[in-house]
């Protein structure tokens, strides 16, 4: 992938990227000689990765910051942080999923992940998304999922929140039409990353029978996207095969699914 920055002090702001797919978007972006803003709240992985990437291409800028994007505050401080620090592609990656019924998710668990998928990410289109539009240049990928076509028992916030990210940005693509800054929406469906809690042998299985894409695979596909300004983008075959039987599955059938899969997950 060969994308260059539009000028040399631009830079990529990449949340959640201290591991998976985030991971993989800032090794890519730095290899094509983007500047980077890398945000985690996980601060010991963020750092390796600040580490990794100067060792890689020293000439070129990362700034790590470590953050709870959960907080209603996390947007206001990064702005605040990056300054007038030229922001051209801002990647809302960072998320959560949790496998349970929601009565026994803790209701700041259940509020954090709405903070964190939605209100966060809404944040920081507006407030970096304005300052691409005066510039007449940007990018935003927003991550959504296969989830957001379907209210999959024991993931109703996650699948909720990623419906509404959907939305979101298929809405705010239009009114940026014609002002030099793209929206692409990513849907995910199996990644291998550590939302999915797998014995490493069946997670290297479900990647050799194409029910998982690797993260850096993944993160090339909806780079690749987001540069080609495509409205969007579902990675892997299997997806778009099984798109019209999660939109068409009735009640019953979910609720098999969530007791024989679902929880069955819970076991790996």
């Amino acid at each position: 992938m060969k994308y260059q920055p539009q000028n040399s002090t631009s830079y990529a702001l990449i949340t959640g990227a201290s591991s998976g797919m985030g991971r993989e978007y800032a090794r890519q972006l730095h290899a094509c000689g983007h500047n980077l803003i890398i945000i985690s709240k996980t601060k010991e992985k963020l750092d390796l990765v600040e580490q990794e990437l100067q060792a890689k291409e020293p000439h070129k800028d990362v700034i790590a910051i470590c953050m709870d994007l959960s907080q209603p505050s996390a947007a206001d401080l990064i702005y605040s942080m990056v300054g007038d620090k030229q922001v051209d592609i801002l990647i809302n990656n960072a998320g959560v999923m949790d496998y349970t019924d929601f009565l026994k998710m803790p209701v700041d668990r259940a509020s954090g992940t709405v903070i964190l998928h939605n209100y966060t990410s809404v944040r920081l289109c507006h407030l970096f998304g304005n300052k691409m539009k005066e510039r007449g240049h940007g990018y935003i990928l927003n991550i959504s999922s296969l989830a957001a076509w379907l209210s999959y028992p024991g993931l109703a916030v996650y699948s909720a929140s990623k419906r509404f990210i959907k939305s979101f940005s298929r809405s705010l693509r239009i009114e940026l039409k014609g002002s030099g800054v793209s929206v692409t929406t990513a849907y995910f469906g199996g990644v291998s990353t550590d939302l999915f809690p797998l014995r490493e042998d069946l997670r290297r299985l479900a990647i050799r029978l194409h029910i998982l894409i690797t993260a850096k695979r993944a993160s090339h596909i909806a780079l690749r996207a987001m540069f080609h300004k495509r409205a969007g983008v579902m990675p892997g075959v299997i997806n778009w095969i099984g798109l019209p039987f999660l939109v068409l599955a009735p009640n019953w059938l979910l609720n098999i699914l969530y007791k024989k899969v679902l929880l069955g997950l819970k076991k790996y």
